[in-house]
């Protein structure tokens, strides 16, 4: 469907809203039925004293019109600034109450949608925008929580006011009122138009936002190559596109609400001059018993009922808005990880074990087969080196050892155990792993070499950052945040944490990603003994790109698109001659040319 397909007419609430507000319910809400019974109790209060209102009114009209005594007159006012008192006190009780019941209910439904999201592949982080994601979390679970609560207890308060009353205004004159609403057809007519369009034109503007809010995240994480490229017009441009395509969903959204109160305006005049007409019709015809007290009454009634009955007719509008809301909250808990424990998975295993590969077949996409039958084996306690061209599956190899991703076939064990037999939080304490991708959070340093040994003694952090020669950085810069994403510091600094982090975790596989990528020689030189002392003893297993930091591996394996073309060690590579010798004499003319 286009932009501008005119939407398929769908009934108030679909099948999917009705599944999706029972979830509401069953999970978050009837937990607290009781403070909701109290809130519509009190509510009931509210729309009882409107009632009692009108009868005082009519009351008092009599006394004046009938010249009663002026003391019947001084109670009736007495009587409804007493009633008005207790709405009074009910229109305070019963907001606090449904605040603090959307607001319990909002901060639940968030931590479970972070658990369940926590619980995700990394595939799914992978292929979903961050901005949507942050949206879902933070806005629209908000906005939820809003609704339900104050907008919500506002509708059953009009709601219970237009029953209460017009069930009064029946009971004193049913064929006026029987008249006074033959225009409720054609506001049903109007709320079923309108309820089409604005959830059409709301899941429209709920993706444009979370693109929004994905561009916002690129734009302000690049904003370094941004400012060196001179690019700040064209990010300004792509922003504003952006901002124009959400303002001309939301005007399309909001001018199709606009509709529903001047049609209920057209419709309460309309209604007041049936009344007025027929009322005074009722006062003059001697066919009627009907005074003038009585049609002022009737009236004023009439008056309380279309108020509240413009409220609830915005609310249905917003009704439609919301639902798209929690139908996409809701859609979060739809992705399931299929990366999860067996029922006969076990904890204990040979973490000193070879680790092999046996025929194993994985691909991103069926369209881009990567490994077709790949086998390796590296050996326990020992350094096993990856080499090859970037996209010849090197990373890959230590996502599937770790199972961030699971092999489409074939199999992978360590000491004999296939991992999918092993819990994967087990599986995964075996490993640190030095990433070229690495994580900085704005905090201290040393914080941020703790958070993968968050009990870790200071004086196990301390020795960790001695270790990685970042030790001396921590002490010039004390405890102060290293910015969003560590921009304060140079990317060999950050790698220096993540390898602080792997000496502080000290788990008995080591996974060494480009550690020295973004190091410069001479700190390499320094940092090499650390690495000696990090990997002695452990399976160590290193992807790298500057074939002189392999040299020293037990066995090296040389990739080429997703197959393993030579294996060996560094001298006997080199004397063979194939595809390893090529690379490192490449690599040897760039670094002696410079």
């Amino acid at each position: 469907m286009t932009d501008t397909a005119k939407p398929k007419r769908q009934p108030l609430f679909s099948g999917q809203d009705r599944a999706n507000l029972r979830w509401l319910w069953r999970r978050y809400l009837k937990k607290r039925a009781g403070w909701l019974a109290l809130a519509l109790g009190m509510i009931l209060v509210q729309g009882v004293i409107y009632q009692q209102f009108l009868s005082m009114t009519e009351s008092g009209l009599r006394v004046i019109f009938d010249s009663g005594a002026m003391s019947d007159l001084v109670l009736v006012c007495a009587v409804v600034f007493g009633l008005f008192a207790v709405r009074g006190a009910m229109s305070y009780l019963v907001p606090l109450i449904t605040v603090r019941i959307s607001n319990a209910a909002v901060s639940e439904m968030r931590r479970d949608l972070i658990e369940h999201m926590m619980s995700l592949d990394l595939a799914y982080f992978e292929r979903t925008k961050s901005g949507e994601i942050i949206h879902r979390l933070v806005t629209q679970t908000q906005q939820l929580g809003v609704f339900f609560g104050l907008a919500t207890a506002g509708a059953v308060r009009d709601a219970v006011t237009v029953v209460i009353v017009s069930g009064y205004l029946i009971w004193k004159n049913p064929l006026l009122f029987t008249a006074a609403v033959v225009v409720l057809p054609f506001i049903i007519w109007v709320m079923n138009y309108v309820s089409d369009r604005v959830k059409h034109g709301q899941r429209q503007a709920e993706s444009a936002l979370g693109d929004y809010m994905t561009n916002i995240e690129e734009t302000v994480s690049g904003m370094r190559t941004v400012k060196i490229a001179s690019q700040e017009r064209m990010e300004e441009s792509r922003l504003m596109q952006g901002t124009s395509a959400i303002r001309g969903l939301m005007t399309r959204v909001q001018s199709t609400q606009a509709l529903v109160m001047p049609s209920i305006d057209l419709s309460s005049a309309f209604v007041y001059v049936l009344v007025i007409g027929g009322g005074g019709y009722m006062v003059l015809s001697p066919d009627f018993d009907v005074d003038g007290a009585g049609i002022i009454t009737f009236l004023l009634g009439m008056v309380m009922v279309f108020d509240p009955a413009r409220l609830l007719a915005q609310f249905f509008g917003s009704l439609q808005t919301n639902m798209v809301l929690l139908d996409r909250v809701r859609s979060l808990y739809d992705e399931q990880p299929t990366i999860k424990d067996a029922p006969d998975a076990i904890e204990a295993f040979d973490t000193r074990g070879d680790i092999v590969l046996e025929d194993v077949r994985f691909s991103y996409s069926d369209e881009q087969p990567l490994f077709d039958g790949l086998s390796m084996t590296f050996r326990g306690g020992q350094v096993s080196a990856i080499v090859g061209a970037t996209g010849s599956g090197k990373t890959t190899i230590l996502s599937l050892l770790t199972r961030l991703y699971d092999v489409k076939g074939g199999r992978i064990t360590i000491g004999g155990v296939p991992v999918e037999r092993l819990k994967v939080a087990a599986l995964r304490g075996a490993f640190s792993v030095v990433a070229q991708d690495i994580v900085i959070f704005n905090a201290s340093i040393l914080d941020n070499i703790r958070y993968v040994r968050p009990d870790a003694s200071e004086e196990e952090v301390w020795r960790a950052a001695e270790d990685a020669e970042i030790a001396a950085l921590i002490r010039q810069r004390g405890d102060a945040p290293v910015g969003p994403k560590g921009a304060q510091l140079s990317g060999g600094q950050k790698q220096r944490i993540a390898i602080a982090r792997a000496f502080l975790r000290d788990a008995p596989i080591l996974l060494l990603d480009e550690a020295t990528s973004a190091l410069d020689q001479a700190t390499e030189e320094r940092i090499r003994a650390a690495l000696s002392r990090l990997t002695k003893g452990k399976t160590t297993i290193v992807v790298a790109h500057r074939l002189s930091s392999v040299a020293d591996a037990d066995r090296i394996f040389v990739l080429e698109s997703g197959r393993l073309v030579e294996e060996g060690r560094h001298a006997d590579l080199l004397d063979h001659g194939g595809l390893y010798a090529q690379l490192y004499q490449a690599q040897k003319k760039g670094y002696d040319g410079r």
